[in-house]
């Protein structure tokens, strides 16, 4: 039923998304700033307790509503389980702004483009060239597919709905207080950075493993074992690594931003990016998609037989 759940949740995101503006995350970072509010005394203990109570609120709530319906009956668990899904993942969050940015370039419509990744990314890019924009788009298009679909799907595979919920709260702490704390350098998020580090461990290695197997296995395995280190977040380099080698492009590299030009390593092999390389991203994307779910499908039957 767990792939069965997986598949709905895909076609339900499709035809119904719930978009950026999803209302259950408005409401949980409500939560999550009140949480702030009342235990930021800017110490990392502090830090640890607000994490916890932020994190594991959700995620009882969830399993103690999950559970009892499974009392009630194994369907109307199943259906809870679905919703939380279709929640927690965000393909269309990304999608449609990769899509966009695919057709401005193909188009050769560079400030359509720049526009486009500028408010996805929220990153400047009044100054990138064509190549710049596609190497961007490709990064953050990975990125997002791994935070939006592979994570939430990993959790919800492993742990059910509260896996799902966990997951996708620390990925939000993690920007609100782990990415804020760590540019201002204070204490407070630091523990919510270590914590989704840890829960990006295992998911991060298996998608990446994953984008080798359906892509070129031998370069996408040669890239991460050479290059991923040198990211400046290892679980992102051996993602962004092992997903260029898979589709033979090159990412990374310097960038021309705010006036000035920022270097960064090389990640990937073969061919500069362009539109045309942002539909090998896609198609990469969905293989794996594919691939998960068709591997979720033999399990599933396997353990009915």
């Amino acid at each position: 039923m767990t792939w069965l759940a997986l598949v709905l949740a895909l076609v339900l995101e499709q035809f119904r998304p719930i978009g950026r503006g999803n209302p259950f995350y408005g409401a949980y970072r409500g939560f999550a700033e009140a949480v702030e509010r009342n235990f930021n005394a800017g110490e990392y203990q502090h830090g640890v307790v607000g994490w916890l109570i932020a994190v594991l609120t959700p995620t009882a709530l969830v399993l103690s509503i999950w559970g009892g319906l499974q009392l009630v009956h194994w369907a109307a668990a199943w259906l809870f389980g679905l919703a939380v899904l279709w929640v927690t993942m965000g393909f269309r969050q990304f999608s449609s702004a990769f899509t966009g940015v695919a057709e401005a370039l193909r188009d050769d419509d560079l400030p359509k483009a720049r526009e486009l990744l500028a408010s996805w990314t929220r990153e400047p890019s009044s100054e990138l060239s064509s190549n710049e924009v596609a190497r961007l788009a490709i990064e953050q298009g990975l990125i997002d597919a791994y935070r939006h679909v592979f994570g939430p799907m990993f959790w919800f595979i492993v742990l059910g709905p509260a896996g799902a919920v966990a997951y996708r709260a620390t990925t939000v702490l993690q920007l609100k207080w782990g990415a804020r704390d760590r540019r201002r350098g204070e204490r407070f998020g630091s523990f919510a950075d270590k914590a989704a580090d840890a829960i990006d461990w295992l998911p991060i290695r298996v998608t990446a493993a994953s984008f080798a197997i359906v892509g070129d296995f031998e370069d996408a395995v040669f890239c991460w074992r050479q290059q991923a280190e040198r990211w400046a977040s290892a679980a992102y380099g051996i993602l962004l690594a092992a997903g260029a080698g898979a589709i033979g492009v090159r990412l990374g590299m310097p960038l021309h931003q705010n006036y000035t030009v920022t270097f960064r390593p090389e990640l990937g092999l073969g061919e500069e990016a362009d539109a045309n390389m942002l539909n090998s991203a896609v198609g990469l994307v969905w293989r794996t998609l594919l691939c998960w779910l068709l591997l979720v499908l033999v399990v599933t039957v396997a353990f009915w037989l």
